[in-house]
């Protein structure tokens, strides 16, 4: 085939349609307004025609008629789309169904561009009525029947129910408006049945109304079954009896069955027989029941079966025994049938963990672990058909209890704290529960407990101790056994075992020295006097951790070495052990003193300073005699020689009184001070008491040439003036005045020369 004319032809309408295009998609636009109206709206009824129409204006400058896109929406889900270059389109809904209610919007589409119209609300009342269809419309009792229900005309998402005799019997849930479904007619009879539907909408649901209404009619089914217990519902262990179960002439076939308590003895198909060799425990209740479908139908018979002999009851003597007691084991059955044995014709077997122990009913032994274990009994008799009957006895657990040894009394937990509440928990090695554990303290019963399970302890509560022999006091008791005596623990071993620990003793703190100067060192002592070790001391200054160790003596020591200022106040120690206990010591008060080289610099600064202070004095008062260098020339005057009695002695204090003015020539010449004590010796001889002397220096005056200087000897004399406050004064003014000159020898290392005393003017 050619395809050459088809594509020039193709190639030919494309490049006619091209320009168009072109002119489409280079075309301005703008979408004015979308708009939707409805009619009828609002509120309608089921069944109405609905017209919808949606109508777009838009604005371009194309020759060539835009495409729009209409897209109707419900419930803002797509219902209807269009494309198509007119600028409407139109929607009917034929008819209008409850499934049609909820919120309708048009929106166009032009290109790149979308706008969408007004919404429109739309509410349709009334569902359609439904249809009801049954088959078969005449069914067995137990038969099931074919149920349709169906509203061909509605849409949405449905719930189906089911009536009979106006009560609702099945709920069904359905994507469509049709639903099938089985009903089971249970009892025979005319049975009315209908339906009807629900529709679930969005914010909304409606129901609809019932259907048409079906008679089923229900035929029995004639299906009793019948049952009988051959020979008798009363027989004998041993006697066989026959079961009959039956269906009397069925319409069909049905299942029958036997059952006892609720076990299944037998099935068949109309009819049963069961035969059985009864026994005691086949004493009770049988069901025969008949089966088609769903339909049952019962009878009930029961059947009491009399012992050939009574169930054998095993006693052990006695119950509970302890190893080394002897046991009785006794099989016996209480009842037997005299119509059909004697009481000799039951035999009995003793079985030891299922192994046979003797043949017999009667057994007896000594309690051993060996011997533990399960016994039981089995009876045995010839019936009527010469055929045994075995019943088995009640099973006896036999463990033999060990007595209890002695008990241990032991501290619960690592330690026993003197002073402090603490447990004490008594326990035997070996020993079978219960037990009954006491506490005594003395001899006397403190506290007493029931030990039931091994995961119980009989541990006691005390309150405390202050002394470890305490301890050796307590004592426990246990006892296992009402007839022997209990077994009572030592309290030594208790003493041996337990870690005792003694809270620490209240502390005392001593220093060495007692006394501290700066730069020494310093020793503190924290002592307990009792107290389990290891202990740990710790020394506070001024309520500050100083240091703190743990040893494992009575006694701690902290050295302060090159004790400064700093160190002085408050110190004490703390004290604790594992009894985790602390005790403070009393508070030592430290004085630190000045180092001795500072106490010295002390001293003699205070020494200096007194002194500067009494010369000051002295000074001020004008009480120290005050000397001078002089240069040049002196003024003096001649003197004339000493002589023994111008020259006196006071006392032997070394003070020369001479009322002329003494003078060495070269150098001023002066006493010694006086003391207090020479003044006081001037006074006691009548020596006028001296005022206080105050110096002035004296202007030296040229030496007198018309007057010969003293001598005596080759040693020259000379006066030296002394002036008063007023000024210089003349010698007589001084001596009138009452003034005293002292005079010096020139020559100072002859203390025994004598030395002249010239006279005053007033004297002479």
């Amino acid at each position: 085939m050619d395809y050459t004319p088809a594509c020039l032809s193709l190639l030919l309408l494309s490049s006619l349609f091209a320009p168009w295009q072109g002119a489409e998609a280079q075309s301005r636009f703008t979408i004015d307004s979308v708009t939707l109206s409805v009619d009828p709206s609002g509120e309608i009824s089921t069944g109405t025609f609905v017209d919808m129409n949606c109508q777009v204006i838009v604005s371009h400058d194309s020759s060539v008629p835009l495409t729009h896109s209409f897209n109707l929406l419900h419930n803002d889900v797509v219902v209807f789309s269009k494309n198509t270059t007119d600028d409407a389109f139109f929607y009917q809904l034929m008819p209008a169904r409850a499934a049609n209610s909820g919120t309708y919007m048009c929106r166009v589409t032009v290109q790149n561009k979308s706008k969408g119209s007004n919404s429109k609300k739309l509410v349709v009342t009334g569902l359609q009525t439904p249809v009801l269809l049954v088959n078969p419309e005449m069914p067995f009792e137990g038969e099931e029947v074919m149920a349709t229900c169906h509203a061909l005309e509605e849409s949405g998402s449905f719930y189906f129910y089911f009536y009979q005799d106006f009560e609702q019997i099945k709920q069904v849930r359905a994507s469509g408006n049709m639903v099938e479904t089985k009903l089971e007619m249970k009892h025979a009879g005319d049975k009315h049945l209908h339906c009807d539907y629900e529709i679930v909408m969005i914010g909304n649901t409606q129901r609809s109304n019932n259907s048409n209404t079906v008679k089923v009619t229900v035929k029995e089914l004639f299906i009793t079954p019948v049952m009988n217990i051959l020979p008798g519902e009363n027989v004998i262990e041993g006697d066989v009896v026959d079961f009959v179960c039956k269906v009397v002439s069925p319409p069909f076939p049905v299942s029958v069955f036997l059952t006892k308590d609720k076990k299944m003895l037998k099935e068949a198909s109309t009819n049963l027989t069961h035969r059985l060799r009864v026994l005691a425990e086949d004493s009770g209740e049988y069901v025969c029941k008949a089966e088609r479908g769903n339909l049952l139908r019962e009878a009930y018979k029961s059947i009491r079966v009399k012992d050939l002999f009574s169930k054998p009851l095993l006693k052990m003597k006695p119950r509970e025994v302890f190893e080394g007691e002897v046991f009785t084991l006794n099989c016996s059955s209480k009842d037997y049938s005299s119509e059909r044995i004697n009481s000799g014709d039951v035999k009995y077997s003793l079985y030891w963990n299922q192994v046979l122990l003797t043949s017999g009913g009667y057994y007896n032994a000594t309690a051993h672990l060996s011997l533990n274990g399960n016994y039981s009994c089995q009876a045995y008799a010839l019936d009527r058909g010469q055929n045994q009957v075995f019943k088995s006895s009640n099973q006896i657990v036999l463990k033999a209890k060990v007595p209890v040894s002695v008990p241990r009394v032991s501290v619960v937990g690592d330690r026993l704290i003197l002073g402090k509440p603490f447990q004490l928990q008594c326990r035997s090695e070996n020993g079978s529960l219960p037990i009954t554990y006491s506490l005594l303290s003395h001899h006397r019963q403190v506290k007493s407990r029931v030990v039931n399970s091994p995961r119980d302890l009989a541990i006691f509560n005390l309150t405390s101790i202050h002394s470890i022999t305490d301890l050796q006091s307590f004592s426990c008791k246990a006892q296992n056994h009402p007839s022997q005596p209990p077994r009572e623990s030592s309290g030594e071993y208790l003493r041996r075992i337990a870690n005792i620990i003694v809270p620490v003793s209240k502390p005392e703190l001593s220093m060495m020295p007692t006394k501290v100067a700066e730069g020494q060192d310093l020793t503190l002592t924290c002592t307990v006097q009792r107290g389990t070790p290891p202990i740990t001391y710790t020394w506070y200054h001024s309520a500050l951790p100083m240091h703190s160790i743990t040893i494992n003596v009575m006694q701690g020591s902290y050295i302060i070495r090159s004790v400064g200022q700093e160190h002085g106040g408050e110190y004490y120690c703390i004290t604790s052990n594992p009894s985790n206990d602390t005790e403070r010591s009393g508070s030592l008060i430290v004085e630190v003193k000045l180092a001795p080289w500072k106490i010295f610099l002390i001293a003699v600064f205070c020494i200096l300073l007194t002194v500067a202070i009494i010369v000051f004095i002295f000074v001020k008062k004008g009480l120290l005699p005050f000397r001078r260098k002089r240069t040049g020339d002196l003024s003096v005057k001649p003197a004339s020689t000493k002589t023994d009695e111008t020259l006196r002695l006071t006392h032997g204090t070394g003070i020369e009184a001479a009322n002329a003015t003494p003078g060495v020539m070269g150098r001023n010449v002066w006493s010694d001070n006086v003391s207090g004590s020479e003044s006081d010796d001037q006074r006691s001889e009548g020596i006028p008491e001296v005022p206080d002397i105050e110096y002035t220096e004296v202007q030296p005056q040229e030496a007198d040439p018309g007057r010969a200087p003293v001598k005596k000897g080759t040693e020259t004399v000379y006066s030296e003036v002394r002036n008063s406050m007023q000024g210089v004064l003349k010698p007589e003014q001084a001596d009138s005045q009452g003034s005293v000159e002292y005079a010096q020898l020139n020559n100072h290392d002859h203390e025994s020369e004598e030395q002249e005393h010239e006279p005053s003017q007033d004297q002479q």
